[in-house]
């Protein structure tokens, strides 16, 4: 990708207040159906019927996820259409964006502890407990690693979204939120070659998507561990609550910071740009 040279602010021209009402319903259902619907399936069905212990998780297992299945096949398709329009800049077709890889891993990882979770004939709860702190730590890893890649000046050892490989990476977070952007939130190629034009540009925002990148990744690791800790140290009835809840609540914490953190940032890089406020590091 080519630095640009201008005088204005390249335009993100995109704004979460207008999709408000999609988002919350969209994650409301998330949350029924990958949070809530396992705990709540996992007392009625232990306590309240005669079913076999596997049959309970089996049931768990089967019900669990159709939001986040159904949204995978959907940005499958939307990207490896052949009328694409929100296809990662470069990309050829059947091309997975960053974040499609990301769902890919996660499911194996919901998989595979499922599984290892309900092989014995008694089910062993505190794994099956564990999917989502799983996901936090591979979450965390990644983009530590790629945090990591970028602050050495490393180059792309594979096309990651809109960057080729053997290109300069950029912060851990921003395939991220150009992936979900372009793809989920209806951005298009479009918004992916905005923020490009956007990171290009401006030192300012390069550095607030280091510094969040940074947020990120590090507390992902330490919560994945605290909740990971928890899980195998009370009780099995309380760690299975813990284990899918608290990821969950801590993600929608630091999700509200972010948008707070963004707004407040954007505001001051464009100060920055128009020469309004001395520069900070």
């Amino acid at each position: 990708m080519i630095p640009l040279a201008t005088t204005t602010l390249p335009r993100l021209d995109y704004s979460l207040r207008d999709r408000r009402v999609r988002i919350g319903i969209f994650w409301m259902l998330v949350f029924f159906d990958s949070v809530a619907l396992p705990v709540l399936l996992y007392f009625i069905l232990w306590y309240g019927t005669d079913l076999e212990h596997n049959i309970v998780f089996g049931i768990i297992t089967a019900v669990f996820g159709g939001t986040a299945i159904l949204e995978y096949f959907q940005r499958f398709w939307r990207l490896c259409k052949k009328n694409s329009t929100c296809r990662a800049i470069g990309a050829r077709r059947f091309s997975c964006d960053w974040f499609q890889w990301n769902m890919t891993v996660a499911f194996v990882i919901i998989i595979v502890e499922l599984v290892i979770g309900t092989l014995p004939k008694e089910p062993m709860v505190r794994v099956l407990a564990m999917p989502l702190p799983s996901l936090l730590a591979f979450f965390g890893l990644e983009l530590s690693l790629l945090e990591l890649m970028y602050v050495f000046h490393l180059h792309a050892p594979f096309r990651i979204s809109s960057v080729a490989r053997g290109e300069n990476l950029r912060p851990a977070i921003y395939p991220l939120i150009e992936d979900i952007i372009a793809v989920d939130g209806d951005g298009g190629t479009a918004y992916r070659m905005r923020l490009n034009q956007r990171y290009e540009a401006s030192p300012y925002f390069r550095l607030m998507l280091h510094r969040l990148s940074m947020f990120w990744a590090l507390p992902a690791l330490l919560m994945a561990v605290g909740t990971t800790y928890m899980i195998f140290s009370v009780r099995r009835d309380t760690a299975y609550v813990l284990g899918w809840f608290v990821p969950f609540i801590w993600s929608g914490i630091w999700s509200i910071v972010t948008t707070k953190w963004v707004q407040r940032d954007l505001e001051v890089e464009q100060m920055l740009w128009d020469g309004q406020v001395p520069a900070r590091s």
